[in-house]
């Protein structure tokens, strides 16, 4: 679900519904670690529960806006590294929305991982079944290059120099019916891209 996600779990033979107030695996495998921390530490289950069921990420951690043509956009802008991008892509991949939009720039601190993890990413994004990838950053074209050799339209590829110019081509591409996740190292401003179609 594009707000949150529902998942049961059995804990000494009772079962207890689990009620996610954020969208994506990754979250769903938090919540759990939660609950196993809870029992160790004998807290209440149905205190645990409740917990979960009303924590609220920072903004700019897999925030879910609307477009001003009321598109469906994943703001988790607030950082990168390979793992929460692929959950990232992952949960993208799993949204129903008609179409599928990556906006993706540089990880940064990477050193020499750099070009390798950038490359995994653009498997990821292939994997996700993204219709149209948005990439922003000199590391970034590692991204680009790597969805390409793996099959992705080229047509359907765009390294911007800058994040006006990706801003540019979201605007021109955006559809009512599309999700879109917008995801880059802080240092990258994709705040900038966040408010210009949101705002």
């Amino acid at each position: 679900m594009e707000n949150g996600s529902t998942c049961e779990a059995q804990i000494d033979g009772k079962k207890y519904l689990l009620n996610i107030p954020v969208g994506g695996e990754h979250f769903v495998q938090n919540s759990l670690c939660a609950i196993a921390v809870a029992k160790i530490f004998n807290i209440e289950m149905e205190k645990a529960i409740e917990g979960i069921s009303s924590f609220s990420l920072t903004s700019k951690r897999m925030q879910i806006m609307t477009a001003k043509n009321g598109a469906t956009i994943i703001n988790d802008c607030y950082n990168a590294n390979y793992d929460s991008v692929k959950a990232a892509l992952n949960y993208l991949g799993s949204l129903t929305n008609k179409r599928k939009i990556a906006v993706l720039g540089d990880m940064l601190e990477l050193g020499k991982y750099s070009k390798n993890l950038h490359e995994k990413v653009g498997e990821e994004v292939v994997k996700s079944k993204v219709d149209l990838l948005i990439c922003v950053g000199q590391e970034s074209t590692h991204i680009v290059q790597k969805a390409k050799e793996m099959g992705m339209n080229e047509k359907s590829v765009f390294l911007c120099k800058n994040n006006e110019e990706a801003i540019n081509i979201l605007k021109e591409n955006l559809q009512k019916e599309d999700s879109v996740l917008i995801k880059a190292s802080n240092g990258l401003n994709f705040t900038q891209i966040c408010d210009a179609i949101c705002a």
